[in-house]
C-alpha cells in the first residue's frame, strides 16, 4: 500500500473506464485479448458499412452546429398546447361582432372542446409517465476510479493498446485495483501488488521470492530469482499421485453455491471435469497470452502460503483520456489508506514495536515507538526482563 501522504487527493485524477458491466458472481465466457481485438474490429467494420450504406445518402448534407437548437420537454409541451388551441383562437378572432344566434352553439362547442383537451392532457400525462419509467430503466453504466497524475507525461503515438482492469486482495476483501496493458508481463503486476506479509518476511530475513498466478488451468510461476522454487510442483505431483481424491474434491468444488447459480442461469450438460493443469514462466508471459474469464476469481500465492484472489473485471481499448505513458502501467486505481498506531506511551510518534503480555506496559497488546520501548525495557543496554513477546509493528 502507498504512504498516506502519497494518496493525497491532489495527486489523483479520474480514470475513464468501461467495458463489460461487472456483476458479482457472474462470470463471462473463456476469452483472450486477441479475441477481444477481433470482435472490436468486426464491430467497427459493421458500423462503417452501416454508415456508408445508400440509405443514409440523404443525410450527407453538412449541418452547422449553429443551426441546432436544444428544446427542453417543457418547451415541447408548451408548443403542443399552443398548436392545439390555435384553431379555436383563430375562430374567435375571425368573428367581427356578437351573434346571439351562435352563442349557444359556441358554448356547446366550448364544452366539447374542453373535454377534448382534457382527454389530450390525460394522454400527454400517460406519455410523460411512460417516458419517466423508460428513463429510470435505461441507466448508463460507468466505472469511476482514481489514479496518480504524476505519470501523465509524454503522449504515446500508438493508440491501439488494450487495457485490463484487475482487482487483487486477500480472499474476500479488495485491497488493490490496477489498470494493466495487454502486452505487459505478469511479473510487472506482481511487483506492484502490496502485501504486508512481504514486508514482515523481509524484516525477519525470511523473504521468499517465489510465487505463482493460477489462471484457469495454468500455473504462472515466478522464476526470476535464482533461489525461487516451483510452488506448483507439489500440487501437480499430488494431482498425479492421488487422482481419485483430486477428482472427488474437484466435483465438490464444482457443485458449490456459485457454480449451481451459474448452471441454473446458463445451463450445463457437461459434468465437472478435472482440468489438465500446466506450468509456464511468469516473467515470459504477457496478459495477452492468457485465456481467462471476466469476473472469475484467480489465485495469487506467495511467501509459502499467503493467498490472494485476483479478478479480471473488464477489458477495453485504451482511451485518449487515459494516461498515455506506457511506463506508468500497471496503474494503481484503488488502494486503501494505511492506518498507523501511535506509541501508547508518548502518543506522538508512530509505533514500531508491539508487545504482548508485557507486565510493565499499560495495555495488552501495547504499541511503542523506538525511544519509548528502549527507555522502558533497557538499562545500559541490558534487557530488564524477558517474560513477554515483542514483534515488529508495521501498520494495520
Amino acid at each position: 500500500m502507498l504512504d498516506p501522504e502519497a494518496l493525497a487527493d491532489e495527486n489523483y485524477v479520474t480514470v475513464p473506464r468501461g467495458g463489460p458491466i461487472y456483476i458479482s458472481d457472474m462470470v463471462g465466457p473463456l476469452t483472450k485479448v486477441a479475441d477481444f481485438e477481433v470482435s472490436i474490429f468486426h464491430e467497427l467494420e459493421r458500423l462503417k458499412a452501416e454508415l456508408s450504406s445508400d440509405s443514409l445518402e440523404m443525410f450527407d448534407d453538412e449541418i452547422s452546429i449553429e443551426d441546432l437548437k436544444i428544446i427542453c420537454e417543457e418547451e415541447l409541451v408548451a408548443q403542443a398546447f399552443e398548436e392545439a388551441f390555435k384553431d379555436d383562437e383563430l375562430g374567435i378572432l375571425n368573428n367581427k361582432g356578437p351573434d346571439k344566434s351562435k352563442t349557444n352553439k359556441r358554448k356547446r362547442k366550448k364544452n366539447t372542446v374542453d373535454e377534448h383537451y382534457i382527454l389530450k392532457v390525460e394522454q400527454l400525462a400517460k406519455v410523460k409517465e411512460k417516458q419517466e419509467e423508460e428513463k429510470a430503466a435505461a441507466r448508463l453504466h460507468s466505472f469511476n476510479g482514481s489514479c496518480s497524475s504524476s505519470h501523465s507525461a509524454p503522449t504515446s503515438s500508438s493508440k491501439s493498446g488494450r487495457m485490463i482492469s484487475l482487482k487483487s486482495g486477500s480472499l474476500g476483501t479488495k485491497t488493490q485495483e490496477f489498470l494493466v496493458l495487454g502486452r505487459q508481463f505478469l511479473t510487472e503486476m506482481r511487483d506492484k501488488i502490496y502485501c504486508i506479509t512481504d514486508e514482515i518476511m523481509k524484516k525477519t530475513g525470511k523473504n521468499d521470492p517465489s510465487g505463482f498466478f493460477l489462471v484457469e488451468d495454468v500455473f504462472c510461476n515466478d522464476f526470476r530469482h535464482p533461489s525461487a522454487t516451483d510452488y506448483s510442483k507439489p500440487i501437480l505431483d499430488w494431482l498425479q499421485d492421488s487422482r481419485s481424491e483430486a477428482v472427488e474434491k474437484w466435483e465438490s468444488i464444482a457443485s458449490g453455491e456459485l457454480p449451481q447459480k451459474q448452471k441454473a442461469l446458463f445451463g450445463s450438460k457437461i459434468g465437472p471435469q478435472l482440468p489438465h493443469f500446466k506450468t509456464i514462466q511468469m516473467q515470459k508471459t504477457r496478459f495477452c497470452d492468457l485465456w481467462f474469464r471476466l469476473g472469475a476469481g484467480y489465485l495469487y500465492c506467495h511467501q509459502g502460503d499467503c493467498k490472494h484472489l485476483v479478478v479480471i473485471r473488464d477489458m477495453r481499448m485504451i482511451h485518449p483520456e487515459d494516461v498515455q505513458n506506457r511506463a506508468a502501467y500497471p496503474l494503481i486505481t484503488f488502494q486503501p489508506k494505511l492506518r498507523f498506531q501511535k506509541c501508547s506511551v508518548c502518543k506522538i510518534f508512530k509505533a514500531v514495536k508491539v508487545t504482548v503480555d508485557d507486565k510493565w506496559a499499560a495495555e495488552n497488546p501495547c504499541y511503542f515507538c523506538e525511544l519509548c520501548y528502549y527507555m522502558l525495557h533497557y538499562v545500559d543496554g541490558s534487557l530488564l526482563y524477558d517474560d513477554f513477546s515483542v514483534y515488529e509493528y508495521l501498520h494495520e
